[in-house]
């Protein structure tokens, strides 16, 4: 690289408008492939039978019950998408100091899970482990003395995830940002027998505002109220504190890794590839495809256009699959 670019040709014997004139050509010139394949489906559950309903701050994305969703999984499946992730909106009268309906194997999780199996079998289920959709107060873990302790809530978000795999789950994806849980979530899992079940971890998750959108889906915005989430999820102005994150997730038993949220932070979605070459995630979190869905809406910007940009910006920055509320309507474009 030291001679470039007298070492790849000059003008005017190298055009590369050549290589890009034709649709063909530009195809067989694609450094990065967006697929279906590539896409987990990030989706809502709540109460009932037959229900959907609309969330406000995120256009096209609905609550559905879990019948519904059994449904909804199976075009999914056969859009080419290989797995979706379930998201709780939990009935305020449930939620408890101490998250105790994240233990109940009857809970919305619990039931999304099995109707989706025993619709599809082949899709993967992936399961989101953290008590902020089942806590009074909001936060991902266990308060004691206005703090969120991390061992005791360890211990907790353990059961919560047997719970979910004697459902059905497939992938337990700890996203609490609890020191050692992915650890002791393997030691639960591998000693009840779930050595097959995969490890996510949200490795690197960041304190960020675009989270927002998702808060007002599964109701817990309205508990977390002035509180924030900043002595456990990371700073966004560190990156190498990141690698440190991923390299102790890996090292306690991590299958993937996760960065979260997507476009503001591709820059550690491209670090965390370079440096461990492991199966690397990214979420394209609620406040990102509530921004660019608004703005479709709004004429400002083409929307779908924009969506299929921003995944495969995913891509191109080094991320393996993508989490995100467009699945469903990106597989439907990239089918044609």
């Amino acid at each position: 690289m030291a001679n470039f670019p007298g070492t790849y040709g000059r003008y005017p014997a190298t055009r590369l408008r050549r290589n890009r004139r034709y649709e063909w050509s530009r195809r067989l010139m694609a450094e990065n492939v967006l697929t279906p394949g590539d896409l987990i489906w990030t989706v809502f559950v709540r109460p009932g039978q037959g229900e959907s309903e609309p969330v406000p701050s995120m256009p096209g994305v609905e609550r559905v019950s879990p019948d519904v969703l059994a449904e909804q999984a199976r075009e999914a499946y056969s859009l080419g998408i290989p797995a979706l992730a379930v998201f709780p909106q939990t009935q305020p009268e449930r939620k408890t100091p101490d998250g105790d309906e994240a233990l109940n194997p009857g809970n919305l999780v619990c039931q999304a899970v099995r109707a989706v199996k025993d619709a599809v079998p082949e899709m993967g289920v992936v399961c989101d482990v953290a008590l902020d959709p089942y806590t009074s107060h909001g936060q991902d873990g266990l308060v004691r003395d206005s703090y969120v302790v991390n061992d005791e809530t360890v211990e907790i978000l353990c059961r919560q995830a047997l719970n979910q795999v004697a459902a059905g789950c497939d992938v337990i994806a700890p996203s609490d940002m609890m020191d050692g849980r992915i650890g002791a979530l393997r030691k639960a899992l591998d000693a009840a027998g779930h050595e097959k079940v995969l490890l996510l971890s949200y490795a690197a998750k960041y304190a960020s505002v675009f989270y927002g959108p998702f808060r007002d889906a599964v109701g817990s915005s309205t508990s977390l109220g002035e509180g924030d989430k900043r002595t456990y999820q990371m700073d966004p102005a560190n990156t190498d504190e990141a690698l440190r994150e991923v390299a102790l997730d890996i090292e306690e038993g991590a299958d993937m890794v996760m960065i979260k949220p997507g476009m503001p932070y591709l820059d550690i979605v491209r670090r965390v590839k370079e440096t461990f070459a492991m199966p690397t995630y990214v979420y394209q979190v609620s406040g990102e495809y509530a921004m660019l869905m608004a703005a479709g809406e709004k004429g400002w910007l083409d929307g779908e256009g924009a969506i299929m940009e921003s995944l495969l910006g995913f891509k191109r920055a080094g991320a393996d699959g993508i989490l995100t509320y467009a699945a469903v309507r990106a597989a439907k474009t990239l089918n044609g």
